[in-house]
């Protein structure tokens, strides 16, 4: 019969649980989508008027956006927009804080984002 050291098993636990806890915090979240490769563009309403964005899908995700027209100002408007081009492209989702003293441009850009998926037939969650 094999001995267990009690003193041995509790760290090899710890050691076990950390492993996990890593893992799930460096692997990206595993989606269930359809990804239709592709460039798409798509249309949100902003502070001051339509907003387009083309976006470019492969097998992986968002590979690029592109904000292609825009009536909002440069401030806080378009650089809200630019920011959350960023946090798109970093996370892959939609569902994303707007950023203060911009909402209706946030809110536009994302919804143009979500149309433009909605076109390339990905499930946005």
């Amino acid at each position: 019969m094999i001995e267990i050291k009690t003193y041995l098993l509790i760290p090899l636990l710890l050691c076990s649980l950390s492993a996990l806890i890593l893992a799930c915090l460096v692997l990206p979240p595993v989606r269930e989508a359809d990804y239709a490769s592709g460039v798409y563009e798509g249309t949100g309403s902003g502070y001051k008027g339509p907003i387009h964005v083309r976006i470019q899908v492969s097998a992986n995700g968002i590979e690029d956006i592109a904000i292609i027209g825009h009536q909002e100002s440069n401030f806080p408007g378009l650089s809200a927009m630019e920011e959350l081009l960023e946090k798109v492209l970093e996370t892959g989702e939609t569902d994303l804080d707007v950023i203060a003293g911009a909402t209706y441009s946030s809110k536009g850009f994302l919804q143009a984002v979500e149309d433009a998926l909605g076109k390339a037939s990905i499930s946005v969650k």
